[in-house]
This record gives C-alpha cells, sequence and structure tokens, in this order.
C-alpha cells in the first residue's frame, strides 16, 4: 500500500483527475482573457467562465446569474458580511454569527464590530450544535444578518440551515452560510433553505486551489452588497479583477463531479469508511471521546480525544497518516481550539484531539492500517505516562 496515506480532506482536497484533465487547455490552448470580448480568445474564455457559472449555480439550486466568482471562500465571507453591513447599514448595525465559525466569519466579524457594527455571539452546546430559537432569540430590530456555517470545519457538524433560513426570511433578516466544507458533502438548494448569500471553496471540493465563489440571491427582497474592492467593474462590479479562467474551469468541473457524486451517493461510502474507523478506535482503545454530535455529522469527519496523549506527539508519531488537530488555517498557533473549547472540552482534552478528513480517494484498506497505525501508537505512547510530551 502506498504510504503516506491523506486523511487530511478538511484541510484541501487532492484536485480530481478529471479536473486537472479540464484545466489543462484553458492554460495554453484557450488562454484569452475573459474580459477581451473582441477576438475568439477572450469569446472562448468568457463561455467557459459561464459554463462554470452554471455548473457551480447547479450544485447549490441557484442560476448562473447568482454566481460571483472570488479567491476563495475567505474573500466570500468578508464581502458576504462586510459588503452587506456596510450597504444595509441604514437598516441596522447588529450581526449575528457562532461562537465556533471558522476564523474567515470571526475576524471579519471582529473587524465589522470594529467598524461600529454590533456583535452576538451565539454558544454551541455539548455536540457543537444551535437551534433556529437560538437564532430567535438573538435576533434584534435591527439584526441586519445572521451568517451560520453548513459544516463546522473541525467537528464537522451540520447545523439546521434550513430552519435558521426560513426564520430569517421570516423576520426580514439576511442569512448567509459558508459552505466551504458543505458543497460537496450534503444536499444544498439555495431556494428551499431559504439563503440569501452562501460561500464556497473550489480545493475543498477537490477542485484547484486559489478560486471560490459566493452565492448572492437575485429577487427581491433586494440583496446587493458594496464591493471590497474597485477596478474594472467585473463580476457585475462586486468583485473587480482579471477571471483566473483556468481554476474556474476547473471549480465548474469539481462542482459538477461533486453533484454526480451526492446523487450517486459517495457520501454512503464515506460514512461506511468513518463508521469502520471509528468502531476500530474504539475497540482498540479505551479513554476515546468523539468530539461533536455522532448524528448531525458530515459523512468523512472524525475528531477525536485520546486521554493522556498529547495530540502533537501523536501526528510526529504516525508521519505516514496526513492528519491535523484542528483548521489548517490556525495551525499555526499554539492557542487551543476555539472550537472545542466551544463544547466545554477542558485544555487538557483539547490539547489530545485529532481531525481525521475521510475523502473521495480513501479506501477500506487505508482506514484499516490508519486504525492499526493510531492504535499502536497511543498505546506506545501512554506507557510513557501520563499526557507525554513533545519536547
Amino acid at each position: 500500500m502506498r504510504l503516506p496515506i491523506y486523511l487530511d480532506n478538511h484541510a484541501t482536497t487532492p484536485c480530481d483527475p478529471a479536473v486537472v484533465e479540464a484545466m489543462l487547455p484553458y492554460f495554453t490552448e484557450h488562454f484569452g482573457n475573459a474580459a477581451s470580448r473582441g477576438h475568439t480568445f477572450g469569446y472562448r474564455a468568457k463561455s467557459a467562465v459561464e459554463r462554470a457559472r452554471e455548473q457551480v449555480a447547479a450544485l447549490i439550486g441557484a442560476t448562473g446569474q447568482e454566481i460571483i466568482w472570488t479567491s476563495g471562500a475567505t474573500e466570500a465571507d468578508n464581502i458576504a458580511l462586510l459588503g452587506t453591513l456596510r450597504k444595509y447599514r441604514e437598516r441596522g448595525r447588529h450581526l449575528i454569527t457562532v461562537r465556533t465559525e471558522h476564523k474567515a466569519i470571526l475576524d471579519v466579524a471582529a473587524a465589522a464590530e470594529r467598524e461600529g457594527f454590533d456583535l452576538t455571539l451565539l454558544d454551541v452546546d455539548g455536540e457543537g450544535l444551535i437551534s433556529a430559537a437560538d437564532v430567535a432569540a438573538a435576533l434584534r430590530p435591527d439584526t441586519v444578518l445572521v451568517s451560520v456555517m453548513a459544516v463546522n470545519n473541525e467537528i464537522g457538524v451540520l447545523q439546521p440551515i434550513a430552519e435558521i433560513g426560513t426564520l430569517c426570511r421570516e423576520r426580514g433578516v439576511f442569512f448567509h452560510t459558508d459552505a466551504a466544507q458543505a458543497g460537496h458533502t450534503i444536499d444544498l438548494d439555495v431556494r428551499a433553505m431559504n439563503i440569501d448569500l452562501l460561500s464556497l471553496s473550489a480545493h475543498k471540493m477537490y477542485g484547484p486551489k486559489g478560486v471560490g465563489a459566493l452565492y448572492v440571491r437575485r429577487g427581491r427582497p433586494h440583496l446587493r452588497p458594496q464591493p471590497l474592492m474597485y477596478g474594472g467593474g467585473h463580476e457585475r462590479g462586486l468583485r473587480s479583477g482579471t477571471l483566473p479562467v483556468p481554476l474556474i474551469v476547473g471549480m465548474g468541473k469539481a462542482a459538477e463531479l461533486a453533484r454526480a457524486g451526492l446523487a450517486e451517493g459517495e457520501m454512503d461510502r464515506i460514512t461506511v469508511l468513518r463508521d469502520h474507523l471509528l468502531t476500530r478506535l474504539r475497540r482498540g482503545l479505551d479513554g476515546t471521546h468523539l468530539n461533536g454530535s455522532a448524528t448531525a455529522r458530515v459523512a468523512g469527519n472524525l475528531n477525536m480525544s485520546f486521554e493522556g496523549v498529547e495530540a502533537e506527539a501523536l501526528l510526529m508519531g504516525v508521519r505516514d497518516l496526513a492528519l491535523s488537530t484542528g483548521s489548517a488555517c490556525t495551525s499555526a498557533t499554539l492557542q487551543p481550539s476555539h472550537v472545542l473549547r466551544g463544547l466545554g472540552l477542558s485544555d487538557d482534552l483539547t490539547a489530545t484531539s485529532i481531525r481525521i478528513g475521510i475523502g473521495r480517494f480513501n479506501t477500506a484498506e487505508q482506514i484499516d492500517l490508519a486504525a492499526e497505525l493510531l492504535v499502536t501508537k497511543v498505546k506506545e505512547l501512554r506507557a510513557m505516562g501520563p499526557l507525554y510530551e513533545i519536547d
């Protein structure tokens, strides 16, 4: 079996070979600028961009006109939050989000607070979940926007975004969801779920890094965020800049594959692998904890705590497994995970937690070997003494 085994699919996913194949001609043969409409090269690039727009829209039940290209979900989150709050500040100055959101939301919310907006951070329960009732209790007459991620990037829990979307629509409040971890893993329908704004990132769904999308609902009630950057008026004036045509083509193909995978039961296969790994770990070890809801959970995620074993020591001991201790965007910090702390975990238990992300290209043989390596190494580290720490 080829090593190492990649089990960090929440941090990023490998490009699907079909995605790479779709992109290649747009680096060399069809290299035109999509804004150059006076010749064939530009026309072909523009056509490819619009086809990709429709592919991404189809994944979430939107129309192509509602898709705005960005550099990734982080930029999409910035436009969704800051752009909406600034545009509609005459309607109110209140933003609601969740304490366990990705830093791409929490840091933007903090920036909005420094601009004079009021911020409410909702606490989650012990399983990492909130309810529509929690949101309802926090709503104020001056609430402009609610932002709740669909799938948590560390613990994989599924928030009730359809219920929250319905509540927000009834109350006349805009609703945004960061769906970076959700586009390829759960069925999304922005119409049925009453979602006004939605962020996606290609590299989380087997597409290329450096491109993402923001869904902005059209129709009534009217919604048009304020742009954060200017120059050229691209993307209906909301996101200026020359479009990276090859990357956009790749995201479109990735969305097409994700839609097909959802229809063909790809998540069912990944769920079987996840549950098998969890069973092997629990059977082989005592003192294990699954962090986050066991039922309201995305297919490929396991966030596990192993009592008495420092997570960094465990990762160093299983170098043939690509795992993480949490979000790749915050792995450079030594702070305990804000998501796990939000669940009420102690710092000691948080320090023993690892994130396992199972994806499209993982096999049953890989999962069995991963279980064997983890069980063996946890036992070795525990034998060295309580909470063995690396130098």
